[in-house]
C-alpha cells in the first residue's frame, strides 16, 4: 500500500470517544426538549456564543452556564447547561486506540486538536492516551478554537517541534466528526476524513496512510 500520508491528527470527542451528541439527545428526550436543539444552539453565532467562549477559555463554568441558558431562553426553551456539560465524557472507543497504537508503533507522527471547555486531566486511561500523540493541542489552552485557521497551523507547529519533522499540511490526515472543523483543515492542504462511522473512517485512513488498520472496514 502506498502513503499519501506521512502523519495523522485525531479529534477527541466523536472519533476516539464517542460523540457527545449522543448525550445531548438523550438529554433532549428526557427533558421534552426539540430534537437537535443543543446542537442548533451551539450552531447560532457560532464564534460568539457561549460554547465558543467557554472553548477559548473566555467564560469559567458559572459564567457558560448562565450564559447558555440565557442562550436557551432566549430560543423559547429551558436548558440545564450543567446536564449538558456533562454529556461531554464520552466512552473510548476501542478501535480507534488500536488505530492509533498501530500508527505510532509504524512511526507516523501523531497529534490531537480537540476544542474542549478545560485542559485535559493527565490522568488515569486519559493520560494512558494522550501519552500515545507525540502533541496535544487544546483549545481551552490555546484560546483559539476548531474552525479558526490558527489552531490547525498550532497543531502542525506543534507537532513538527515534538518530532524534529518539517511537516506540511499535505502529508498530514485529519480526522474530525464535523465537516464545519474539516473544511479549513482541508482548505490548508490536508487530507480531511468525516468521522460518522469508525470503520469506514479507519478504512479510509489505511488507505491515505498505506497500513492496514484492524477496525476498518473492507
Amino acid at each position: 500500500m502506498s502513503a499519501t500520508a506521512t502523519a495523522v491528527v485525531f479529534d477527541l470527542g466523536g472519533v476516539i470517544t464517542e460523540s457527545p451528541m449522543l448525550a445531548f439527545a438523550a438529554y433532549e428526550a428526557e427533558a421534552g426538549l426539540p430534537e437537535g436543539l443543543i446542537r442548533r444552539l451551539n450552531s447560532t453565532d457560532p464564534d460568539t456564543n457561549a460554547w465558543a467562549r467557554y472553548e477559548r477559555n473566555e467564560l469559567d463554568v458559572e459564567g457558560f452556564v448562565d450564559t447558555f441558558e440565557a442562550e436557551a431562553l432566549a430560543a423559547g426553551h429551558r436548558v440545564d447547561a450543567r446536564r449538558v456539560l456533562a454529556a461531554l465524557s464520552g466512552e473510548i472507543r476501542p478501535q480507534m486506540v488500536e488505530a492509533v497504537r498501530t500508527l505510532r508503533a509504524a512511526g507516523l507522527p501523531l497529534g490531537m486538536l480537540s476544542n474542549n471547555v478545560a485542559p485535559m486531566e493527565r490522568t488515569g486511561r486519559l493520560a494512558e492516551l494522550l501519552d500515545l500523540f507525540d502533541a496535544v493541542v487544546e483549545s481551552s489552552v490555546e484560546g483559539v478554537r476548531k474552525p479558526e485557521p490558527e489552531i490547525y497551523r498550532r497543531a502542525l507547529a506543534r507537532l513538527n517541534e515534538a518530532t524534529g519533522r518539517d511537516l506540511a499540511f499535505s502529508d498530514c490526515a485529519y480526522l474530525d466528526d464535523l465537516g464545519i472543523n474539516l473544511k479549513p483543515a482541508r482548505a490548508l492542504g490536508m487530507h480531511t476524513i468525516k468521522v460518522a462511522d469508525p470503520a469506514t473512517a479507519l478504512a479510509e485512513l489505511s488507505a491515505l496512510v498505506g497500513l492496514p488498520l484492524a477496525g476498518a472496514r473492507p
